[in-house]
């Protein structure tokens, strides 16, 4: 089946309307949530509303795979997705991480197939006074918040440092790394909980399992990408439903065609696009928000070409447009 029938299939399986929302992880082509798919999602749920029966007896499926993106984008996405449906839930067949976790604290109900992975929400920040990169003068390295979470755990559990001398373990930090590069690092922290906690309050009225779930996903697992399943969501806290035979059957399939189409987990080369010829002009669609009338595609466009660099053959990539189409 193609994508289209696919849909049309959990549609009818969940009795709802289904959008997809995939970006690629695939460099220099890997693509996030960001605040520029906002407009995309409002015509396709603007085309669902004009189709079907009020938003007041309106289910709105998102079907997601993404490696992470900006973290305050999801907060505007869920909101405008709620602000046209009476259920709003999230159907995860394999990664939806960081950004893509916040997507899912605000869902009434996480659908997770076998394989559906959630991630910690731990920020890493890039800024002006970030430390260089010493393979790189000209790039600044991201700072981890959860590595200078963890730095001071290892003086106080490792290093026996008492609380009273912490501050001695903080001037030694700050010697090495600028004030604002740490004041925007902890910013992130700060606002990665604020907004975890403004999504679950969506639809999740008690505030221990708020807490408890906010804690464990900005503090306690303290590895980036360290998947949380679906029993450890669902021991969290999170309501978490294990779909049908079928319908992970249908998820997995219809994962299978995006990650086929943007080349998930495969490595790029440029003479992919190049094959025998000596140049070419290449288009790469990195990113896909579609329901079963609609398809927008992040495209990238641009041109690749044989040359000589240093007397040795090499391989020259110009990305000229990278936009929504």
């Amino acid at each position: 089946m193609d994508k289209q029938d696919l849909i049309k299939k959990i549609e009818e399986s969940r009795n709802s309307r289904l959008i997809t929302y995939i970006t690629g992880d695939r460099h220099p082509f890997a693509t996030g949530i960001a605040d520029d798919v906002i407009p995309i999602f409002n015509r396709c749920l603007e085309n669902i509303i004009r189709k079907e029966q009020p938003r007041e007896s309106l289910k709105i499926s998102l079907f997601i795979y993404t490696r992470g993106g900006d973290m305050v984008a999801p907060l505007r996405l869920v909101k405008l997705i709620k602000s046209y449906c009476k259920e709003f839930e999230v159907l995860i067949p394999y990664r939806c991480h960081s950004a893509g976790t916040l997507v899912a604290l605000g869902a009434d109900k996480i659908v997770m197939g076998k394989l559906g992975e959630l991630s910690p929400v731990d920020p890493t920040t890039i800024h002006p006074y970030n430390p260089q990169n010493p393979l790189n003068p000209q790039q600044r390295l991201e700072v981890s918040v959860e590595d200078l979470n963890s730095y001071f755990l290892l003086a106080k559990e490792l290093a026996g440092v008492k609380e009273e001398q912490i501050q001695d373990v903080f001037k030694y930090l700050v010697e090495r790394l600028h004030p604002l590069c740490l004041g925007n690092a902890y910013r992130a922290y700060r606002m990665g909980k604020i907004i975890a906690e403004k999504l679950l309050k969506m639809h999740q009225k008690n505030e221990d399992t708020i807490k408890k779930i906010i804690q464990a996903i900005t503090s306690e697992i303290c590895i980036h990408g360290y998947p949380i399943t679906r029993d450890e969501a669902n021991d969290l806290g999170l309501e978490i439903e294990k779909p049908s035979e079928e319908l992970e059957k249908n998820m997995w399939a219809l994962y299978e065609c995006y990650a086929k189409e943007i080349k998930l987990g495969i490595p790029f080369h440029p003479l992919e696009f190049l094959e025998k010829e000596e140049v070419a002009t290449f288009k790469y669609s990195a990113a896909y928000v579609e329901t079963e009338e609609l398809s927008n595609q992040f495209i990238f466009k641009g041109k690749v070409q044989k040359t000589i660099r240093d007397n040795k053959p090499a391989i020259d990539m110009n990305i000229e447009i990278a936009k929504w189409e």
